[in-house]
């Protein structure tokens, strides 16, 4: 077997010969073991045994999250019971939860996927990783701590909460690497800081390896100005097997796919037809070499692109840009789409602000009203009436040009929008709630 230096640097005729058998492998599996695909292959006239080159692929019917919840829990399990060694699920808040199952082998896939974050920090044997995503059902937490372990790394599974002592644990035993949500880690930064901690003095952070949520440049630069540590994004879904997808090298210019693993695509959400790399579409994923929940062209519902050129840390495998929403978190307000994205990139021109903010819906004489509730930095005159008014009004200006609707703005006092042990709650919908 090649080592996982070999896998990072193969050549890309190398990687498409893997990913045709892998797509062909898998597309098989799916038909022959799961009666959802062949079921839906047989209506889309697709033929599994018939694939010969990545374009194939293209004549496969999508996978939605709806499909696996409509076969919940074991109907999209594709080994035996017997065969299965770990199931975790999605949340389920917006419906009936989603289920990955995973085999001996579809575990040590993961970890192999999640180690190269390490790989590309230059971590390993001689670091602590300190975790702490929420181990269980989600998938971060145990991701996290197998790729770390995998990556030969000493691993602290301290899981979420009790931040008090997370920072005591920082501090004391000398954790080199974060694995948690971004906003969870500017939470633990700015604990220290008000417990009178300086984290770039006191902690001895190299890398952080956040994940679960989005997060802006700005959001990045300012952990990283905090805690004095390298960030870097990791993705994935439970639906293809949970974070390790993509990890972004120390270049921070896109994050490598796992093309041995995984086969991307990036498409138009409204037509379905596969966008050339450069351009922003939805991101859709075939697992190529997962045995107990295999997906073929799952659609992920995640804005990206597919990044043209080489990185020049020496990878081969392509890259995708940082995600820029979904499509089931867009925003309608008054006929025009809406990312919260779109507004991150706004307000990061505004030195005054922070990253914390939460959008806020509202209805007013039946018609949609956005409001951003952002939160001033300390040395922003926050009892300054007018200086508040004229900052606001720049950002609705700026919001204005940038997006062609009007949201409203709400500066408000450091620290007062609540934090999170996990994802951040950027959008807060009262709509239905205020009709008048």
């Amino acid at each position: 077997m090649s080592t996982q230096e070999d896998v990072l640097t193969m050549s890309r005729d190398r990687i498409a010969s893997t990913q045709v058998e892998g797509i062909r492998k898998t597309a098989i599996h799916c038909y022959e073991d799961i009666p959802f695909f062949h079921k839906s292959f047989d209506e889309a006239g697709f033929d599994p045994y018939a694939i010969r080159d990545l374009d194939d692929i293209r004549r496969a019917p999508f996978v939605t999250k709806q499909d696996l919840r409509d076969n919940y829990p074991y109907d999209m399990v594709g080994v035996p019971r017997g065969d299965v060694k770990e199931i975790h699920m999605s949340s389920g808040t917006t419906g009936v939860a989603t289920v990955a199952a995973y085999t001996e082998a579809d575990l040590r896939a993961w970890a192999d996927c999640f180690s190269r974050a390490f790989r590309f920090a230059g971590l390993g044997s001689d670091d602590v990783c300190q975790i702490c995503y929420g181990y269980g059902l989600f998938t971060g937490g145990l991701g996290a701590h197998y790729g770390s372990l995998h990556s030969g790394a000493t691993v602290i599974p301290i899981s979420a909460g009790n931040t008090e002592r997370q920072i005591r644990v920082l501090r004391e035993m000398g954790s080199t690497v974060l694995e948690c949500t971004p906003s969870y880690a500017m939470h633990i930064a700015d604990t220290a800081l008000a417990m009178g901690i300086d984290p770039s003095k006191e902690f001895s952070l190299k890398v952080g390896i956040h994940g679960a949520e989005a997060f802006s440049d700005n959001f990045r630069r300012e952990l990283e100005r905090k805690l004095d540590y390298k960030v870097l994004d990791i993705y994935g879904l439970t639906e293809t097997g949970g974070p390790g997808l993509a990890v972004e090298c120390l270049e921070q210019d896109g994050l490598h796919i796992a093309e041995d693993h995984f086969f991307c695509e990036v498409i138009d959400p409204a037509t379905g037809e596969v966008l050339p790399d450069g351009e922003w579409g939805e991101l859709v994923v075939t697992t190529l070499d997962r045995e107990a929940s295999p997906v073929v062209r799952y659609r992920t519902r995640d804005i990206t692109r597919i990044l043209p050129g080489a990185c020049p840390c020496g990878c081969t495998h392509r890259r995708i840009d940082r995600l820029q929403g979904r499509t089931d978190d867009m925003l309608i307000i008054r006929g025009v789409n809406v990312f919260p994205s779109q507004i991150e990139n706004v307000m990061k021109t505004f030195e005054q602000v922070s990253s914390w903010y939460q959008i806020e819906l509202t209805t007013k004489n039946y018609l949609d009203v956005a409001t951003l509730k952002v939160e001033a930095n300390p040395d922003f005159d926050i009892d300054s009436t007018g200086a508040i008014e004229e900052l606001q009004r720049q950002i609705q200006g700026a919001l204005k040009t940038a997006l062609s609707v009007g949201i409203r703005v709400r500066l408000v006092e450091p620290m007062s929008i609540s934090r999170s042990e996990g994802k951040a709650k950027r959008i807060v919908d009262l709509r239905g709630e205020n009709l008048k």
